[in-house]
């Protein structure tokens, strides 16, 4: 049958019977009937293609925001799983809201699940403690924002669950259930600081298809293990952090470990570990990241931690290692980061297969290192960060260090280094961070620092430069622009006379430090253009003046503001509110008094303040301990709120005062005259 497209056709060229056809005008009635025909079917095709698109669209936003025009996604026995999983789950700042029982309800929908779009089963689960706190340091997570309670065995429900975050939480006085080890799908496993506790059960090395395993504890060795034995199951490893837990048994731990073929980062720091034996043969073909970091070995280096092929990253920080770094046959080539820091590490010699590493950060801090530089450090011109701080280093800086022109990082603080920068410091123009701090270091400070237009922090703290013209240091450094320096620390080093106005050009400084020095006059003209500012020190200076709250204007992102021991008297109207949000506070020696600064109030993050010595002589108000009020005295000692208070408590009431203290904050205080 001919389609109506192919009759509409003919109907448009149909001849009377009696005309002669001749071939031409046949193949032009053809090719136009094919052209219509050809047309038509086009359109047909993008209607329906755009069609389909619309459906899968609104198809897809259906499911992923639980569409009641649509079915559940998630399958009804998966969803009374999680249901019963959250039953037994403390969750304080109910970040599982919608995780409910509702008829309807899809699964799929809910926060941290994640399912195939496919077939509706759940395969990840994120329930980690630092979710809404990405960037947190885990130690120092806030407790009402972690999930705590019991792990219900319903999430051997999931069959097909293939990723299980549950690290940053708080199930103290829980052992790691025995029933994960049943969970055969998973291919990534994360229950890092959670403080669980006890003998970490053998069943896990039934996870035959585990890509990541991170069980790394807290620094209280809460988790331990009798052997290792159970990790050779788990063939398909790329990660493995068992960081911060007990292997002091494991004395099986490297034969183990060095069986896993296909181990890509390998982190057993902190773990007691005391014995590190030599390999006959190295099996790690895989691993990139080592870190041993924190064991008491007491030993030589051993020499297969530098023989394995692709390694890009060593970490082996406070190992009681001595000797010399081992020299090696093969032609090791990939390391990028060897972190030596904390031995008692020989650099006589320096082997030779150092010479060829390319973009090398080395850091040999704190290792009792003496006399002069190692002048075959100059054959490691693939340098990119070299740390010799905290050494007992005492000769000059070598004019040939100043040809380490690929160098980004140079790190000598905390030496006994004498004698003059040279001006050669200038050609070093890859140089980023470069702290000299902490030495013997005397003479100018060289202005070919003002060639290092890559330089966002430096630090020549605690030297005895002699400096004639501060505004001439603080001229060249300015010489880069607006995206110069971010950090400059001058801290005790012997400079004197007013704060040059030359300072305010460092327009890029987040961070300065000029404390301990003689600088006199004001400051606010100066310090009132650097509009990037989070970290101020200008504690313990001869400095002087009235301060204004429009000194303060343009510093908006100001966090830390330290100024105790100088002479300032601040003079603010009392509905002043500052346009920053302070962190620490320390104005001691200021003129403030006798009235509480009402502007305090409106610092509502502040977790350290010192207010001795200023005239203040009022009552301390209501408001100020609303000011603390998320701070207890059980966390004060380690995050806590911190206060010097000197003379002003003597108008309250001690009964009152104590109380509140013990609630609220840590006190610190200094002259209390009762």
């Amino acid at each position: 049958m001919r389609s109506h497209a192919v009759e509409d056709g003919l109907e448009k060229v149909r001849l009377p019977s009696s005309t002669p056809l001749d071939c031409s005008l046949l193949i032009h009635i053809t090719c136009f009937i094919h052209l219509n025909f050809m047309e038509r079917s086009m359109r047909v095709v993008l209607l329906l293609i755009r069609f389909l698109a619309i459906a899968t669209i609104t198809f897809s936003i259906g499911l992923s925001n639980g569409n009641p025009g649509w079915p559940p996604l998630c399958k009804e026995s998966e969803r009374q799983a999680l249901l019963m999983f959250k039953q037994d789950l403390n969750d304080p700042a109910n970040q599982l809201a919608s995780w409910v029982a509702e008829e309807g309800s899809d699964c799929c929908s809910w926060t941290r699940v994640v399912c195939d779009h496919m077939t509706g089963h759940i395969q990840e689960l994120h329930l980690d403690g630092s979710y809404f706190h990405p960037y947190s340091d885990p130690f120092d997570l806030d407790s009402d924002s972690c999930f705590s309670g019991k792990i219900n065995p319903s999430l051997l429900s999931l069959k097909h669950l293939n990723y299980l975050d549950l690290s940053n939480n708080n199930f103290q006085g829980t052992q790691i259930p025995s029933f994960f080890g049943s969970m055969t799908s998973l291919t990534h496993l994360n229950l890092a600081y959670s403080e669980f506790y006890g003998i970490i059960p053998h069943k896990l090395g039934n996870l035959s298809s585990l890509r990541y395993l991170n069980l790394s504890s807290s620094n209280g060795f809460n988790l331990k293990v009798e052997n290792l034995q159970w990790i050779s199951g788990l063939s398909l490893l790329k990660h493995l952090d068992l960081s911060f837990v007990n292997l002091s048994k494991a004395s099986d731990w490297l034969q183990v470990t060095n069986m896993l073929p296909s181990l890509v980062e390998l982190d057993m720091s902190n773990c007691q570990l005391h014995q590190i034996t030599p390999l006959p043969t190295t099996n790690f073909t895989s691993l990139v990241v080592l870190d041993l970091s924190g064991n008491r070995f007491n030993s030589l280096m051993p020499m297969w931690v530098f023989s394995i092929k692709n390694l890009v990253s060593l970490r082996l920080i406070y190992c009681w290692f001595q000797g010399p770094i081992p020299s090696i046959s093969q032609n090791i080539t990939s390391l990028r980061e060897i972190d030596l820091s904390l031995n008692s590490i020989s650099l006589d010699p320096i082997p030779k297969w150092l010479f060829n590493q390319k973009d090398l950060a080395l850091s040999l801090e704190s290792n009792q290192l003496t006399g002069q530089l190692p002048s075959s450090i100059q054959n490691m011109t693939g340098l990119k960060v070299l740390n010799l701080g905290s050494n007992d280093f005492n000769s000059t800086i070598p004019e040939w260090l100043y040809s380490l022109n690929n160098l980004e990082s140079l790190l000598l603080s905390s030496n006994a280094l004498r004698g003059e920068i040279s001006s050669s410091i200038g050609n070093m123009t890859s140089l980023v961070n470069l702290h000299l701090d902490n030495n013997l270091l005397e003479g100018k400070i060289p202005n070919s620092l003002g060639h290092l237009c890559k330089l966002k922090d430096l630090d020549l703290s605690k030297n005895h430069f002699t400096v004639q013209r501060p505004s001439v240091i603080f001229e060249s450094l300015s010489r880069c622009g607006p995206n110069g320096i971010k950090s400059l620390s001058l801290r005790y080093t012997n400079i004197s006379g007013p704060i040059p106005m030359s300072l305010g050009n460092l327009s890029s400084l987040e961070k300065l430090d000029i404390s301990g020095n003689q600088f006199n006059g004001t400051f606010t003209e100066v310090i009132g253009q650097l509009k990037m500012l989070t970290d101020l020190d200008i504690s313990n200076n001869s400095l002087e003046d009235a301060v204004s709250e429009v000194s303060f204007s343009n510093l908006t992102k100001l966090k830390h503001f330290i100024a105790n021991g100088n002479s300032f008297t601040l003079k603010t109207s009392r509905d002043w509110v500052p346009p920053f949000q302070l962190e620490i506070l320390q104005l001691d020696s200021w003129h403030l008094g006798p009235e509480w600064p009402m502007w305090l109030r409106t610092q509502t993050q502040l977790t350290r303040l010192s207010l001795s010595c200023t005239g203040i002589s009022s009552t301390v108000p209501t408001w100020f301990w609303n000011l603390t009020s998320k701070v207890s005295l059980g966390v004060g000692f380690f995050t806590g709120f911190w206060i010097v208070l000197g003379s002003l408590l003597v108008n309250m009431p001690w009964s009152i005062l104590l109380s509140q203290l013990l609630n609220r904050i840590v006190l610190k205080m200094y002259h209390v005259w009762l």
